[in-house]
This record gives C-alpha cells, structure tokens and sequence, in this order.
C-alpha cells in the first residue's frame, strides 16, 4: 500500500468524510478567474490608499494550501499557484458556521482550493484576499514536508520533481528560465533564416557522433533500431534534397555513464548551414550569445560557483595544438612521437591504449590536462582530422579539420565544423570507423545511405550542435545536470520489502517455516 502511514490514513478518511456529505474531494471543474499575481498587482494600489479594501471588487482566485492558521472564529492562509502566493483570509461569519466547521476539520496544507473574495489590506500592510466563498477543489492525501527544513535530500528531490517543485520555489524558476532559453533560441534561428525541422529518434544505423547507442527492437518489422545519438546526418540530408538552413532542437539519447554533465537523454539543438564555414558559425554563435544574455537581461560577467565567467564577446579562440602548450603545459616537442606522448601519459598516471593515433593521443591530453581550465568561453579550432570523421580536412594541412569547439567552465559547450561533403573521402572515414568496433564500442558504423545521398551532391556548408542542458547549468548557477532536467535518470529504487530483508536478518524460526 503506497498510503500506509497514520497521517495519511488520517487524510483518506477525511476525503471519505467528505464523499459522505456530497462533497467531492476531486472536482472536476474549478473556477479560476484571476492569478495571484494579477491579483496582486491589479490591487497594489490599495497599500497607498487611504481606503484599504474594495468590498465591491471580487475575484477567484485557485492554489495550493502553503500555510494555514486557524485562530477560533478565522483563519489565515496563503496558497500558492504557478504566479507566486497570495494571503487569504477566512472567517466563521463570512463561510456560515456549519461550512466554516467542515473547512476547520477537513481541509489542510497541501490541499487545492477556490478561494472568491475582495481585496484588503491587513494591519502589517500585506495585500489579502477577504475570502466570501472557499471550496475544496483537491484533497491531498500526502502531507508536504514541514516548512521549517522543507525537502532538502538531492535524490528524493530528483524522483519526485513533482514535491520539488511544490516545496521549492528557486527550483521551478530554473525551470521557467530553461523553458524561456529554448524559446529564445528557436526565435533566433527562425529570425536568422532557419526552417526547424523534426528527424527519427529511431535509426536504422546509429551515426552523427561517436557514441554507444540504446538499442531496441521494432516488432512489426523484426529488425533492431538505435534511439539517436545524433540528428546529424539526417538533417546533412536535408541539405542535399535542397534545404539551405536548418535546425532542430529535440533529445539524444546516449549509453554511457552518468555524472555532473553527463545524462542518458538530453536536450541539443543541432543547425546546418549551406554555404557557410566554421567560422561564420563561430560568429553566428557569439551573436546568439548576446541576444540570449539581453533578452534575459544578465550581465556580460556571471558568477559560476566560485568563479566568475566573463562572456564578453567575441570571445577567445586558440588552436588545439596551441591550447595542448600553452594551457596544458605539454611539451611541444613530444606531440609528434606517439611513443612519447605515451610516456608522458603514463607518468601522469594515465593510461592509454598503445595502439591510439597521433590525434587520438593529442585528444586524451587535451582533455587531461586542458579542458578544465577553459573558465572563459573559448573556441579550440584545428582539431585532428582522426578525431574528426564528419569534419572536413583543411585545404592547407590534411592532418587538422576545419572544426571548432567552444568550452566554457571548463566543459564542452558545442561543436561545430565545416561538413565533409566529399562522398569518397566520408566513405573511407566510416570504413576506417567500422574497423574499430572490434575494439571501440563508441566509433562511428559505416552508413552507406548517407554516402549514397553525398554522391548526389551537398553543397559546401557548416554545422553545430549546441548543449541546451549544460547552457542552461551556465546561465542559472546550477552545477549538475541533474537540476536542469525535470526528470533526470536515476537508478532503481529498491522497495520497501527488499529495504526490510536487507536490515533485518529473518530468525531461525522464520527460515524454518519459509523451507
């Protein structure tokens, strides 16, 4: 039974009570014709007036008990909805003695009412609801956690967003903030040209990223499928069939670990652009930097745990072998000689595979000892073309792509390049990608549909793809992923009976009667 303690049981049989005497405990229907807010606002002037209350104007105003206060022959109360939290005031005059009885006994914090009233002004100046008419709209059957501690246990918080957001109220500010952020960038996109586009979410042939994917199987069809780890070179199609600006902001869904950055689903926005390079998404990215930072009305610099991120633009852009001496502090002279950057890995207790590429090598350095003190956001370019199988080559050096990354707080923010659109050079990069699953669960498969749509032709172009989670943790403060996504995973629960069994040890006669 999940409504097993006393207090609960208290509840249920006051909802029965209820039912009983033809109140339904659960409406179905409830007026609300103002929010607290508007409530709020629409009267304020009453806190300068020298009259302080309008027996004449009337709302209804519908919430959540907060806080509840009977005091004999009245009660305060404040409920809350989606807009802030309003005071409201009850007597046994105003709701008739036999109602105002029920409400004392029946409706508690926690519970969701219809409270119809005027407004006034109490004697320590707060703005309140004069309530003529109370309903019961919802019977909590749970009691929310008292207010003084309120929910503080982090995992209790992230399995039951639903009491974190009723309990704590910073908690569903990040979340409007995150909401606004994605409606924001999706007014940007559209206002510079783009055309948002939907993809599957499920692949015949995992690809867009270096990733291991989730698997499932379609049943109707009898074949397996991959839940994306990409939209990559589903939206680089769209360029070939003619579309010239895309984008796309939805869920990937990658079967790795999970950490402070890292969750099995998450949010991104990918865009392709035709006749554009790397660096004009470099640019773009610091115009949609601004605008975000106005329209949310922040300042250039922003506090980030203990430091302090400057986002003035343009910002700072370094080359990858560059950032590997000079930010690292790797010798410059070992990032030619595989077996000494070996070495140099080994003796900082790192180890490595002996068979890594150049670039591979020069990738496991990089995120040792670089990636952690890009505080300022900063765009890494000339990455290695072997750690880059969807990049295209730099016409000058073979060896580096026309690839960027930008890095703020020392985490991956977005990836962007100019594309690869040579069919027979992608061909051969997915050929050499494949002849390392032996070996490298996360290396791309060979996906010759989408070399076959290269050989009708894809303009010269660029993406990017754009972290919204951990963009969201930046702009907010918040330092785990965790608490920018509503329903983050978690591991499974253990129940009730498995808990029990685990703290106490059956007895001799217990496991003689269970043989």
């Amino acid at each position: 039974m999940i409504f097993d303690n006393q207090y609960q049981q208290q509840r249920i049989q006051k909802a029965q009570t209820l039912k009983e005497m033809g109140i339904n405990p659960y409406q179905n229907r409830a007026v609300k014709e103002c929010s607290n807010k508007e409530f709020l606002e629409k009267y304020a002037y009453l806190k300068e007036s020298e009259e302080k209350e309008e027996q004449n104007q009337s709302c209804t105003v519908t919430g959540r008990i907060k806080f509840l206060r009977l005091m004999g022959k009245a009660a305060f109360a404040k409920i809350e909805d989606d807009s802030g939290v309003l005071q409201i005031y009850f007597s046994r005059d105003d709701l008739g003695d036999e109602w105002f009885k029920t409400v004392k006994k029946m409706i508690e914090v926690g519970d969701i009412v219809a409270a119809t009233g005027y407004p006034f002004v109490t004697r320590t100046g707060e703005l309140t609801m004069h309530v003529k008419r109370l309903e019961l709209v919802t019977k909590a059957i749970t009691p929310l956690p008292e207010k003084f501690h309120g929910l503080q246990d982090k995992e209790l918080r992230y399995r039951q967003r639903y009491l974190d957001l009723i309990m704590n109220p910073e908690v569903k500010r990040t979340f409007l903030i995150r909401s606004k952020i994605i409606s924001l960038i999706r007014r940007f996109f559209e206002d510079h040209g783009f055309l948002e586009v939907e993809t599957p979410m499920m692949h015949p042939i995992p690809g867009g990223a270096n990733a291991r994917p989730f698997v499932t199987h379609h049943h109707a069809l009898d074949v397996e499928r991959y839940l994306r780890i990409a939209p990559e070179l589903y939206l680089k199609r769209l360029l070939v069939g003619g579309f010239e600006a895309v984008f796309e902001i939805n869920r990937n869904f990658r079967n790795e670990g999970m950490d402070a950055t890292h969750n099995p689903e998450f949010t991104m926005i990918e865009f392709y652009w035709a006749y554009h390079r790397y660096e004009d998404l470099m640019e773009l990215t610091e115009k949609l930097f601004e605008y975000l930072f106005k329209e949310l009305n922040l300042p250039t610099k922003l506090p980030y745990g203990d430091k302090e991120i400057d986002f003035s633009t343009p910002f700072k852009k370094i080359a990858y072998k560059d950032a590997l001496v000079q930010i690292g502090g790797v010798p410059e002279e070992i990032l030619e000689d595989t077996e000494a950057m070996c070495r140099y890995l080994k003796e900082h207790d790192i180890e490595v595979e002996s068979h890594l590429s150049k670039g591979q090598l020069w990738g496991e350095m990089f995120d040792a000892f670089v990636e952690e003190r890009l505080i300022d956001p900063t765009f890494v370019t000339h990455f290695p073309i072997d750690i880059s199988p969807l990049a295209r080559r730099n016409d000058d050096n073979p060896e580096i792509a026309d690839r960027f990354e930008l890095f703020i707080a020392g985490k991956e923010i977005a990836n962007g390049f100019s594309e690869l659109n040579d069919p027979l050079d992608q061909y051969a990069r997915f050929k050499a990608q494949a002849a390392q699953k032996e070996s490298d669960d996360e290396a791309m498969y060979m996906d010759e549909d989408y070399v076959r749509a290269l050989g009708y032709g894809m303009p010269p172009a660029a993406g990017e793809g754009i972290g919204i989670d951990r963009l969201v943790m930046l702009l907010t403060n918040q330092h785990t992923i965790r608490d920018v996504i509503l329903f983050p995973a978690m591991r499974p629960q253990k129940t009730q009976n498995e808990e029990e069994s685990k703290k106490s040890p059956k007895s001799e006669n217990e496991k003689e009667e269970n043989r």
